[in-house]
């Protein structure tokens, strides 16, 4: 019997199914020029698909006429067309929120032992449109599908609040306004609650502590649209003796996971959920000074013969002797990033409402405002130069890119930015000669170097000085030795890394946390090293892998010395 010879196609056909070879080569080059870094041009796509050039011309050609792909003439490359973006709006649309959660329901129940709901806006109240419960649940739950909760007293109800634009927020709230009381620890003064969705927004999910019903705990993230802008929220709850605040953390990062498979669209956040692989051993000399579970710990500062930080994310003030590894813990009432030593006595800190000045009591006045009030920004990591000035920056608490800026705060409390179009701005030292200012943008991977004036306080020729490619790490806090070179803490990197003020690397310290946070020299003679670490969303299991994360580590550096840090002159 004979039977035709197969055509180019069908030899190089793998499986499948029959008769859909062309479709299935459309396909995977649609993902090839989805899964680029930069645009692809024609002879990239047919290698990397291993297709003869005219069956790739052909194939690409037709992409490009159904407006799947769009070709650049000028750089000869393919992007994603047009089409993809109607087809998306009429996915959203159509958009079954109910079915499309289900599946995650059922996982988070099962993997947490609790029940997992799913709740929307509704009104100005929230109702509960879906629930699963775990096989061995033994205490059963009041509220089931059908029924109605408190926006600011439910754990789904302040996922989404924390989502929603602030004036939008303020306006739903104003119409429930005075605030009920339906738990013991509902929070229904209006300031109180604004600071907690705050930090909700920050970390990306929120919490509820006995606030719906006394004796139940939950943790919620909000599903969110194409927009951002939130469609429901999942949430596990159960008992509080079972579902602690540390263990409401650890689950913080598997309902923010599920939230974002429902809908594609995760929580804007600055902070990844991937960790980069451990190293095989921790360097020698690294010890840990302070054992704590921070959050998100930051802003170490040496100052009167203590370590100084602060938990970002449970905003709380430190103040750590590292000879004993005693902490003195002092909760604030708002979000707190970075320090400065203050001259006459005590510390500054960026604050969420401003520059303010801080004692052993906590958050005192406020000295400078550099965000306007409302916006959707919060201060972030900062230092002072020698001539007493603080530098300090801003990033979005929705990431928007480019949102964040530098700003030089004057010791008449005169606030100025510096540098705008910063995703994260993170990280800020000054050379030793004060001929240099290095500025960290964690999104963008990078430490920039400018020119910096101490007499004027200005800086100029911003350029490139260290970049780092995914599973290196993100640079974020820094500082600058008493020789020059810059220190850098690399969040989900396991390490700390040395540059030379050329930007050669110098060296890398191996750190048995993932998520170093920020670093700053101490002791006697400035000759240790302190890391601050975070443990926010690291699932149970990478905690039980790095137990030690949230701590504050020393590292013995072999001679090299720091510098003291100057004053703020405010």
């Amino acid at each position: 019997m004979n039977r035709r010879k197969p055509n180019e196609d069908e030899e190089a056909a793998t499986g499948g199914v029959q008769g859909t070879q062309a479709l299935t080569r459309g396909i995977a080059l649609l993902n090839l020029v989805a899964d680029a870094p930069t645009p692809p041009r024609f002879a990239e796509i047919a290698d990397r698909a291993g297709l003869a050039r005219p069956t790739a011309h052909r194939i690409l050609a037709a992409l490009v006429e159904a407006r799947m792909l769009r070709h650049d003439p000028l750089t000869q490359t393919y992007a994603l067309g047009s089409r993809f973006l109607e087809m998306a709006h009429r996915v959203w649309d159509g958009f079954d929120l109910r079915a499309t959660a289900a599946p995650e329901l059922e996982r988070l129940a099962r993997l947490a032992g609790e029940t997992a709901r799913l709740a929307v806006l509704d009104g100005d109240g929230v109702l509960y449109v879906d629930q699963r419960e775990a096989e061995q649940e033994a205490v059963r739950l009041v509220n089931r599908v059908g029924a109605r909760a408190h926006p600011h007293a439910s754990a789904c109800g302040k996922a989404m609040l924390a989502q929603l634009p602030a004036a939008e927020r303020r306006a739903l709230l104003d119409r429930i306004a005075p605030l009920a009381s339906p738990g013991p620890r509902t929070l229904a003064d209006a300031t109180a609650l604004e600071r907690d969705l705050t930090i909700a927004a920050a970390r990306g999910y929120a919490l509820s502590l006995e606030e719906a019903t006394a004796g139940v705990n939950g943790v919620a993230a909000a599903v969110l649209d194409r927009r951002a802008r939130p469609l429901g929220a999942i949430c596990l709850v159960g008992p509080a003796f079972r579902l602690g605040e540390a263990r409401l953390h650890a689950l913080g990062r598997e309902v923010m996971e599920a939230a974002r498979r429902i809908s594609g669209n995760a929580a804007g956040s600055a902070m990844t959920l991937t960790v980069a692989p451990r190293p095989a051993a921790v360097s020698p000399g690294v010890t840990v000074a302070v054992r704590a579970e921070a959050l998100l710990g930051e802003g170490p500062l040496w100052h009167q013969g203590r370590l100084h930080w602060v938990d970002i994310l449970a905003p709380a003030l430190h103040r750590s002797d590292p000879e004993t590894g005693e902490d003195q813990v002092t909760p604030v009432e708002e979000l707190v990033a970075a320090l400065a030593p203050r001259r006459g006595g005590g510390l500054v800190a960026a604050a969420r409402s401003g520059v303010r000045a801080l004692d052993g009591r906590g958050l005192g006045a406020v000295l400078a405002a550099p965000l306007a009030e409302g916006a959707g920004l919060r201060l972030n990591d900062g230092k002072c130069d020698r001539a007493g000035r603080f530098w300090v920056g801003s990033l979005a608490l929705d990431s928007t890119p480019d949102a964040g800026a530098l700003h030089r705060i004057d010791a008449d409390g005169t606030a100025r930015v510096m540098q705008a179009g910063l995703h994260v701005a993170n990280g800020i030292g000054f050379s030793p000669d004060d001929r240099v200012l290095y500025l960290a943008d964690s999104a963008a991977r990078r430490i920039d170097a400018f020119d910096f004036d101490v007499a004027t306080g200005e800086i100029a020729n911003r350029r490139p000085f260290a970049r780092f490619a995914e599973g290196e790490g993100v640079p974020d806090g820094l500082t600058v030795d008493s020789d020059g070179f810059v220190w850098v803490a690399l969040w989900d990197g396991w390490r700390v890394a040395r540059f030379a003020p050329d930007g050669r690397p110098d060296r890398v310290i191996h750190l048995p946390v993932p998520r170093p946070t920020s670093v700053a020299f101490g002791g006697e003679g400035f000759d240790t090293l302190f890391v601050t670490s975070a443990r926010v969303r690291l699932s149970a299991a990478e905690l039980a892998a790095a137990p030690l994360s949230g701590s504050v580590f020393a590292i013995e550096t072999g001679g090299l010395r720091g510098l003291p840090e100057p004053d703020f002159q405010g």
